[in-house]
């Protein structure tokens, strides 16, 4: 929780409230978001329940010159426990 917030608040990254239904790099107030994540977030990928699921397996996986700092979450039930987190934090 160090680059992210549950709240309203950005950090070293954007915060996370309300992303589950967002449009990827659209976070009111952030300004700092890769070309890559500009790139992905221009095809009109949104944060749903199957992209956070791939996100979370593997970040860079999403497209070149992504830079999340997270390691994969190979483990499928908590996946599906961190989306839970983020669907609830709405």
């Amino acid at each position: 929780m160090g680059c992210h917030s549950l709240a309203d608040k950005t950090k070293i990254g954007p915060y996370l409230r309300g992303v589950v239904g967002r449009p990827v790099a659209s976070a009111g107030g952030y300004a700092y978001y890769s070309d890559a994540m500009k790139a992905f977030g221009a095809t009109g990928a949104v944060w749903d329940e199957a992209t956070l699921d791939k996100f979370l397996q593997d970040p860079l996986k999403l497209g070149p010159g992504m830079k999340m700092m997270i390691p994969p979450v190979n483990d499928e039930i908590e996946r599906a426990d961190l989306i839970a987190l983020l669907k609830s934090n709405m």
